[in-house]
């Protein structure tokens, strides 16, 4: 992570690559780095200048999505919980970090991204005889298959051309460089989990649940899904953790309280973070502009952009170089 360092006049400035910006640790590697320099008698002052590049895996180039760095799936053990509205916001709270964003909307039965984003700064498009175009809200791309049928129709398909389609969203699609591309997966364990595990190297789901224990245990079963598919889990999110009174502040517990941090713990799982039910957050689906967006300074959305930050971390540590590998290469280095 050590960049450029430069010393002159008794001022040392030090370069500092961030593997992703929404880095929750900067202020504490900036007081390390400064406390470090200062240890040298001829340092008097310490200036740390932070960059950020998003890290990808290393290893061989995926022959899908290859210029997509990060996969993330958000998924829920039932519907309901808030998965597309944990899914929207995510990806505007990496936007606004400076990262090149894009959501795929997989939910065939039930799409619900192209209402949550708003109306298209760019439409979807199709490019020659075979390539899509993603549409673009709020700077980020999406697709969804809600953009090619018509609002109230049904999607009454099997499990093939649900494949058929995932591969056609993967394969023809000009995704173009994306640090995140978040995957808003229909709630349960079928087709469209198993289709996505088989075409594309998911680098971490993100699981929602609500408090009460009748979700709990659906995410239970997700749980065990993604560790057969060999699917890591970054964490779980409590989605509509409490109600906070806006006039008077007091919390009511409507579905129970804790029920996704005590999963976490018993799964041995980071938690994420909580958000409240708002009618802050409901609105912002239904008009198209999510919380983060729409009330950046509000509860919900300082919880939304807090737990991207964690999603964020949690794929940088996934991503770091083995570290015996990082040792070898090195020794290799001074040998020759």
């Amino acid at each position: 992570m050590v960049g450029e360092v430069v010393f002159a006049d008794g001022k040392a400035t030090v370069g500092i690559r961030l593997t992703t910006p929404l880095c929750p640790s900067r202020d504490e590697i900036r007081a390390l780095v400064q406390a470090a320099a200062l240890r040298v008698a001829s340092v008097k002052s310490v200036e740390v200048a932070f960059t950020a590049e998003v890290a990808r895996k290393a290893g061989p180039a995926r022959e899908r999505l290859p210029k997509v760095r990060n996969i993330i799936a958000v998924a829920a053990g039932k519907g309901g919980v808030g998965k597309s509205t944990v899914a929207t916001n995510l990806a505007v709270a990496f936007t606004q970090a400076g990262t090149r964003v894009g959501i795929l909307d997989a939910d065939v039965f039930g799409p619900s991204i192209p209402q949550m984003m708003g109306q298209p700064q760019t439409a979807a498009d199709i490019q020659g005889e075979h390539i899509i175009i993603p549409a673009v809200h709020h700077g980020i791309k999406v697709l969804s298959v809600g953009f090619f049928v018509e609002r109230g129709a049904a999607v009454i398909w099997r499990g093939p051309m649900i494949h058929k389609l995932l591969t056609q969203f993967v394969e023809d699609v000009d995704w173009g460089e994306l640090d995140y591309l978040v995957i808003d997966l229909p709630p349960g364990t079928g087709d469209t989990q198993l289709s996505l595990a088989q075409l594309v190297p998911v680098t971490g789901a993100v699981m929602v649940t609500t408090p009460q224990e009748v979700s709990v245990i659906d995410v239970e079963k997700a749980l065990a899904m993604w560790k057969k598919v060999e699917v890591p889990v970054l964490g779980i999110v409590e989605n509509m953790s409490y109600f906070a009174c806006p006039k008077c502040g007091h919390h009511e517990e409507i579905f129970a309280h804790g029920g996704g941090r005590r999963l976490a713990e018993r799964e041995g799982l980071a938690f994420l973070g909580e958000i409240p039910l708002l009618s802050s957050v409901r609105g912002g689906g239904d008009s198209g502009r999510p919380i983060v967006l729409a009330e950046p300074e509000s509860p919900a959305a300082q919880a939304f952009s807090t737990i991207a930050r964690r999603v964020a971390c949690a794929l940088s540590v996934r991503n770091l170089p083995d570290p015996g590998t990082a040792k070898r290469s090195s020794k290799l280095s001074v040998l020759k």
